[in-house]
Order: structure tokens, then sequence, then C-alpha cells
């Protein structure tokens, strides 16, 4: 197993047990089996409508009179030869409840050039940038996380999609569009994937909580930052993100999946360096060596005396990226106990 996926860089390091390195594999095996299986098929005839207007966010917006389209295709290709410029598609779906508890996925395919994505009313994800800072992502498969509070399990919900297209084809134009859920899913006790805070740059006074990121972007997790409006950037950037902790952990270990990141980080919570993949020094904005430590996936111990109970904890993450893709890109991202993500994992094994 590789020497930097172990738990470092803290005091509380020699606290892990041999059950953390039962843990550890199980998470070798996680990265190398994370498939995800599509339980809801939505491709096909999708409402479509040139432009764009803030209602037709809204789950309740009526587009009866709107244009009918197929998803996935471009719109050239279905009477809208030639146009450029903004797009809304819009489509709604039923899931069951057997679903409820699951991991789940919006698959959007390949969407050229720019996308924002929502789920009754609420945004999902995007992927570029609009204009006047137009960024394209036409070569970026979408996959969005949906928060479960989101769905009406057995009742009616709504996808919009407004997309901009620059020129050439534009629209959905390919891809297998559906809801996904993970086939190895991990039962994540506080979950952490969906907006967080981010900004570019390097500062170790980001870490702590009395920090002021009001001003900072948003920025979904797990995906690329290239994907988010950051194409081409390479070097440090900080992400952080507030979370509640209700006290529920009654045993004394706890981890933190961070899914993968590229290249290298550092992981804090309420300003406690809890671990780190990669050597990242104290030195601001300092370039550094990278391998092949963004293929490592992250599992950190937290001590329970660095949680505050019933009340909102911080977590600030402190990326490095070498070259081409950066930041928190494969999740899952959240918080376990450790005790049942190894029985997850015993059971999971007399699968394979």
């Amino acid at each position: 197993m590789r020497e930097d996926f172990v738990m470092r860089t803290s005091k509380y390091t020699k606290r892990i047990s041999i059950l953390m390195i039962i843990f550890l594999s199980g998470l070798t095996l996680f990265a190398a089996q994370n498939d995800l299986v599509r339980i809801k098929n939505l491709e096909g005839q999708w409402k479509y409508s040139i432009g764009e207007r803030d209602e037709w966010i809204s789950s309740k917006y009526d587009d009866n009179g709107w244009e009918t389209i197929h998803v996935p295709s471009s719109w050239e290709d279905q009477g809208f030869h030639g146009y450029n410029g903004y797009g809304f598609y819009r489509k709604r779906f039923t899931i069951g409840k057997e679903h409820k508890g699951k991991t789940l996925y919006l698959s959007m395919g390949y969407i050229d050039d720019v996308d924002e994505t929502y789920i009754n009313g609420h945004k999902i994800g995007s992927t570029g940038s609009f204009p006047p800072a137009y960024v394209t992502a036409y070569n970026a498969n979408r996959t969005y996380y949906i928060p479960e509070e989101l769905l009406n399990f057995d009742g009616q919900n709504t996808i919009a999609v407004k997309v901009y297209d620059s020129y050439q084809i534009g629209g959905i134009v390919s891809g297998k569009i559906g809801i996904y859920a993970s086939k190895f899913d991990v039962p994540l006790d506080i979950n952490l994937q969906g907006v967080w805070k981010f900004r570019t740059g390097d500062d170790l006074e980001r870490k702590n909580t009395g920090y002021n990121d009001s001003k900072w972007k948003e920025i979904f997790v797990p995906a690329k930052w290239e994907d988010q409006g950051y194409r081409e950037f390479d070097g440090y950037a900080w992400y952080r993100k507030a979370f509640y902790y209700k006290g529920n952990f009654t045993e004394e270990k706890i981890v933190l999946i961070l899914g993968k990141v590229d290249d290298l980080d550092q992981v804090y919570i309420n300003g406690v360096l809890v671990g780190g993949t990669g050597s990242l020094t104290s030195q601001t904005d300092k370039r550094v060596n990278t391998g092949e430590e963004y293929k490592a996936f992250r599992g950190y111990y937290i001590p329970t005396d660095v949680l505050k109970k019933n009340q909102k904890n911080l977590i600030a993450v402190r990326v490095y990226d070498g070259q081409g893709a950066g930041g928190i890109y494969e999740g899952p991202v959240g918080i376990v106990s450790q005790k049942k993500y190894i029985q997850f994992w015993r059971n999971k094994r007399n699968m394979f």
C-alpha cells in the first residue's frame, strides 16, 4: 500500500490501530470498484426553449407551450440549425422510495458548451462559465451529486438545464442521461458532497474557523475546478465548508473520506491538521514536486475531541495542483465511523 495514503502529519496519527489498517484496505477496494448504475433512464423527449429566464428554473413553471426535443442530440439537428446562444431544457420524472438512502447522481452526459443544472429549483451543478467570462466545457462529462432532501420520492420532480452554446453544435449532445446510484456505496454519517466555498491562492490563515470567506466563490465537490470556471489554473487553492455535528459518534475512531484530490492536499478541521497526502510545506505559494498522489484515495482519522458537538464545525482543505486537472475531483466525500465502515467492507467483500 502507498505510504502517502496513510494518515500522518498530526500528533494523533500514533493512535491508529490495526482496525484502521483494515479500513484502509477497504478504501483501496472502493477506489477500484466505485461504479455507478443507472436506475432511471432520462433519455428521450424533453421540453426545450431558446433564451433564458430565471422563472424557467422553478418546478412550478408551466412549460406546456415549449417545443419537444430529443435528448441526447444537438439542437441544430432538431429544427434549430445555426442557433447559438442560450437554451433551456426541462424534464419531469418520478423516483421510487426504494432508492431513498442511496447516494444518487444525475448524469447529463456531454453538453456544448456551458450548463447550470437544477433539480426542483435548486442548483446541483455547473460546468464551464457563461459570458461575459465565457469558458467552454464541451468535452466534460457532467455527473452531479443529488442531495437527497431535494428529491420527492414517489412524487414528481423537475430537472431544468440552462445551456449556452457559442458556435457550431449546441445542447445536450451525447451520453447516457439518467439518475445513477453508486454500486458500491459508502454509508456516510455526515455527507459533505455539494457546495463548498473556494478561492485560488494560498494563505494558511484560511484554515482557521474565524477566517472570513464571505466573498469566496462557490464550487461543487466532487468535481474538477477546471470544469467550474478555473480552466488551466495550476497552483494552490483552498476549499472551506461548514457542517453541523450532532455528537452522534459514540466510538473514538472517526474517518474523513475525501475521495481523490489532484494533486496534493492538507486537511484541517476547526483549524487542526488531521491529514494530508504529498509533501506540502508551511510556506505559502511554494511550488512542490508531484507524482501520482492524484490516484490515491484519501481517508483521514479524526480525533473526536477535534469535533465540536451540537454546533457548526469547519473543514478547510489546502490543495496544490501541479498541472492538468485540479481539485477534489472524485467522491465520496464525508465523515463516517470506522466501525461502521469496516463492517460495510466486510459485507461487500463477500460480493467479489
